[in-house]
């Protein structure tokens, strides 16, 4: 039996266990996402005619870009899912969804074997991954924000960007494993890209198994508004202003983001001449500081507020972007490029490590998952997951610097939002 009456400590002990399960499961749902882009550099020419580089890739890109805008659907549909029928719930079917999308690429037939149905069902695909993954962010940033206390609460949200940078390391591990390990170029080209997918579709479900046995949070099983205005579109427009600040901070984080995690694998392998071995490993020791860091910034805005970090983050952004991809674009040397992605990276930090939390503060608990979700999913949709097909055309037509600007422009509008919100730490809408 359980004890009504549970220590500070055994409150402590569940916390941490339940923050625990949950981060696990975020991990698996972008281990499945990131191995796409980890490995569309092998896998581009099975489902599309031969051409260039630069073309496969851009039409992988693409693809992705589709997964991308099917966020807003998922942030919308399991936002409601989530507000309505609670957060485990919503975090068990995500990773569901999730697992389907990995074991149907995992399977999918090359162009030369199916034709235009190959490029047809990896699109159906990334549809069914970019439901789930629009709809595990506000879910997994409502239930890590909810089961924190209010003194720690940047700081156990932090770890949902810590587990989705495991899962990015995680699929560049396997492809390191692959490449350096066990596969020559011609098997992963062939047929060794599937690998990853069919290891994403088998964690997935033993993630599925895992979020069946957390626990609810409070704040959801507390709350008296009816079910059926939980979690509704119209109950989300009563706060405008949160909508609207939520796309607005988002669209510089989630562009520098992108740039310099998911793209920068590509950008050394096409810009900067490195090969793809040498772009891998960068882009994992990278990542790998950069997972680190989150808890740390998450553990400082605790302290002084989540402002201060955002702001950091638009003028650093904005100052630095420029250079450092231009510098980026023409050297060869590999300490060079992995300082340079490090720096930018540390920078994006500041936004990273805070937005989950950021974003919960802002609405009142009948709304969270899909206030969180939904607005922050149509941002990344519009701005994140366009930025790699935005620097490819740049690039295919002569102009990759316009690129440069476009990510320093987005991270200055999102500066002029950050000067004018108000600190979410000192007006939080989620109680204790």
């Amino acid at each position: 039996m359980t004890d009504p009456n549970p220590t500070s400590s055994e409150k402590s002990a569940h916390r941490l266990k339940s923050i625990f399960g949950g981060s696990i499961g975020n991990l698996v749902e972008w281990y499945d996402w990131y191995i796409y882009s980890a490995f569309s550099l092998y896998f581009a020419g099975a489902f599309f005619p031969e051409k260039n580089e630069t073309a496969q890739l851009l039409n992988t890109a693409g693809i992705f870009a589709i997964g991308f805008l099917m966020r807003p659907v998922g942030g919308w549909l399991m936002g409601t899912y989530a507000d309505r029928k609670g957060r485990k719930a919503a975090l068990t079917f995500s990773v569901l969804l999730m697992s389907a999308g990995s074991l149907l690429i995992a399977v999918i037939p090359s162009y030369n074997q199916i034709g235009i149905l190959a490029p047809l069902v990896l699109v159906l695909a990334r549809i069914l991954q970019g439901i789930s993954v629009g709809g595990e962010y506000g879910t997994s940033a409502t239930y890590l924000s909810e089961m924190a206390t209010k003194k720690h609460r940047g700081y156990y949200s932090s770890f949902q960007y810590v587990t989705l940078i495991m899962g990015q390391l995680l699929a560049l591990g396997v492809l390191v494993l692959l490449q350096r390990c066990f596969l020559t170029q011609a098997q992963l080209h062939a047929w060794g890209w599937r690998i990853p997918f069919a290891i994403g579709a088998v964690l997935a479900v033993s993630a599925m198994y895992l979020r069946r046995s957390l626990t609810e949070t409070e704040s959801f099983t507390r709350e008296t508004t009816p079910g059926k205005t939980r979690g509704t579109i119209e109950a989300l427009f009563e706060h405008p202003k949160a909508v609207l600040l939520v796309i607005g901070l988002t669209m510089g984080g989630t562009v520098a983001f992108y740039t310099f995690s998911t793209y920068m694998q590509k950008f050394l392998v096409n810009t900067s001449k490195f090969s793809k071995d040498e772009a891998t490993l960068i882009s994992a020791l990278t990542l790998f500081v950069f997972m680190l860091a989150q808890p740390l910034f998450g553990l400082l805005s605790d302290k002084v507020g989540r402002k201060p970090l955002l702001i950091a983050f638009g003028v650093l952004g904005t100052i630095t972007t420029y250079p450092i991809m231009t510098t980026l674009g023409k050297t060869h040397d590999f300490w060079m490029a992995l300082a340079l992605i490090l720096i930018a990276l540390l920078i994006t930090t500041l936004y990273t490590a805070i937005n989950a939390v950021v974003k919960a503060e802002l609405f009142p608990v009948n709304v969270r998952a899909l206030g969180v979700g939904f607005p922050y999913a149509i941002a990344v949709s519009l701005f994140g997951g366009s930025a790699e097909y935005i620097a490819l055309s740049f690039k295919e037509h002569g102009h990759a610097d316009w690129f440069y600007w476009y990510v320093t422009g987005c991270i200055f509008a999102s500066l002029f939002v950050y000067a004018f919100m108000g600190d979410t730490k000192k007006y939080s809408k989620m109680e204790e």
